[in-house]
């Protein structure tokens, strides 16, 4: 296998931060400029946001813009690129065709090599009136996911989640007990949601587990009318922010250091802590 690896087990992650619109063609030529950008810049671990090929609001169209994993044009020429670049590239999220009428939310490792490495179907549905005007009922289209996942890079495991996942910590505590050290969270955070808890909860999360936190975002208002919150970041396992990006597409780095995994856990090893309780 191909290592991520550029320092002894040290690498250098990027987030990819987008403003994906309603044509999946654009979307993928956007995301393929930043990916080969960041691929120049060194970094052999690259992640792009939640939605990556598609910001479609209207059910109709969503549908008719979706296809099957096997015929999705979007994960097709992203698994190309990674090939071509030699980089393991996290695909934030895709919308894949799994029934007429149902749709996953699924996240995809896609390794050096082009093929794809791990899946991973968002559990959390994002149901919710923001009181502000803003309504989202995502489980109107899609399917929840059922299984926590974790896969092994030369030098960490990643933990798989996306968006609104964020705000269920039992997840990454989950996924943490399962060896990762690294968690993705791939988003299309609101504006007022991500003003009021993005930087917080993606800290909560590194804390709590002791793993970094790579979190590429979407942001800026999309062509579906939307406003997302930008800000992608990636949170050190002690809760430092080590790369945060603005309001405009474009990339951010880091290096990922899997010691500082070990020594945040030796200082607080509250994974080994968990007690039963009743309620």
């Amino acid at each position: 296998m191909p290592s991520i690896a550029q320092s002894g087990d040290r690498f250098v992650a990027a987030c990819v931060q987008l403003r994906s619109g309603r044509e999946v063609a654009r979307n993928v030529e956007a995301a393929a400029s930043l990916i080969a950008e960041a691929a120049g810049a060194g970094a052999s671990f690259i992640a792009t946001p939640e939605n990556t090929s598609l910001m479609e609001a209207e059910r109709p169209l969503l549908f008719e813009k979706t296809r099957p994993e096997e015929d999705d044009v979007a994960l097709a020429a992203l698994r190309t690129l990674a090939r071509e670049k030699g980089i393991w590239l996290l695909i934030g999220s895709l919308p894949i065709r799994i029934a007429p009428e149902r749709l996953a939310n699924r996240s995809f490792l896609v390794g050096p090599d082009g093929e794809v490495r791990a899946r991973y179907d968002k559990i959390h549905m994002f149901d919710v009136d923001l009181g502000n005007g803003e309504s989202y009922r995502e489980s109107r289209n899609f399917a929840p996911g059922a299984e926590a996942v974790t896969v092994d890079l030369p030098s960490l495991r990643l933990g798989l989640t996306v968006c609104y996942d964020l705000r269920f910590p039992q997840l990454y505590r989950a996924l943490a007990h399962k060896g990762a050290g690294l968690l993705s969270v791939p988003s299309a955070f609101t504006r007022p949601t991500g003003e009021a808890h993005w930087h917080v909860l993606l800290r909560a999360r590194a804390i709590e587990t002791g793993a970094y936190v790579i979190a590429p975002a979407q942001s800026g208002r999309h062509e579906n009318g939307r406003e997302t919150y930008g800000h992608s970041l990636i949170v050190a396992p002690w809760g430092e922010v080590i790369a945060e990006a603005g309001t405009e597409p474009g990339i951010v780095l880091a290096e990922i250091d899997p010691q500082k995994v070990k020594d945040a856990r030796g200082r607080i090893p509250s994974l080994g802590h968990d007690r039963e309780f009743a309620s």
